[in-house]
């Protein structure tokens, strides 16, 4: 029967062919006739014979600690897709993680390709463009009662000025009515 080399024995267990070389030395493998190591053997005589303080332990991960602001937005995500996600205080699994930062890349390339197609406008300009417009409508109103007062007096057979202080006097609290109104961007 085959078994393993020295260096493939090695490799197996993850120490350097020196260890390999001593605990052979030590009886701590067992060996075919011809000469290579039997691994599964091996492996459990040493683990009988290794004293467990001197064997070195794998370094602990170094995680960085997650900020609760990311873990909460990870859940908000998550809920905002109808997906599972975390309770509150008990941690973000990394797949959830993982599925959020897909779900937020598939939002990031949909809003772009909206924008790219003209379909997304500039929050800005957008308010900028309904200022503006509100505020040629509110001229507009401001300045209707002295065209108009003049046609509407001879129709009803009153003074001009009059029917031009009436009009104006009810168009500004019209307008004062509009100005309370804030429209909301979301």
């Amino acid at each position: 029967m085959q078994g393993l080399s020295e260096r493939q024995y090695a490799a197996r267990v993850g120490l350097s062919r020196g260890a390999i070389q001593k605990a052979k030395a030590a009886g701590r493998l067992v060996l075919h006739e011809d000469g290579s190591i039997d691994a599964e053997a091996s492996d459990t005589r040493r683990a009988a014979m290794t004293d467990p303080s001197k064997t070195r332990k794998p370094p602990a991960p170094k995680l960085k600690p997650v900020p609760d602001a990311a873990v909460s937005a990870v859940g908000d995500t998550l809920r905002e897709q109808g997906l599972a996600a975390p309770p509150v205080g008990s941690g973000t699994t990394f797949l959830q993680a993982k599925t959020a930062n897909e779900v937020l890349k598939a939002q990031e390339r949909r809003i772009r390709l909206q924008k790219l197609k003209g379909e997304l406008v500039d929050r800005a300009r957008a308010v900028a463009v309904v200022f503006r417009l509100a505020r040629e409508e509110r001229d507009a109103w401001v300045n209707w009662p002295a065209r108009a007062a003049a046609l509407m007096a001879a129709e009803l057979g009153v003074e001009a000025a009059t029917m031009q202080k009436a009009l104006e006097k009810h168009v500004r609290a019209h307008l004062d009515e509009l100005a309370e109104v804030r429209p909301e961007f979301r």
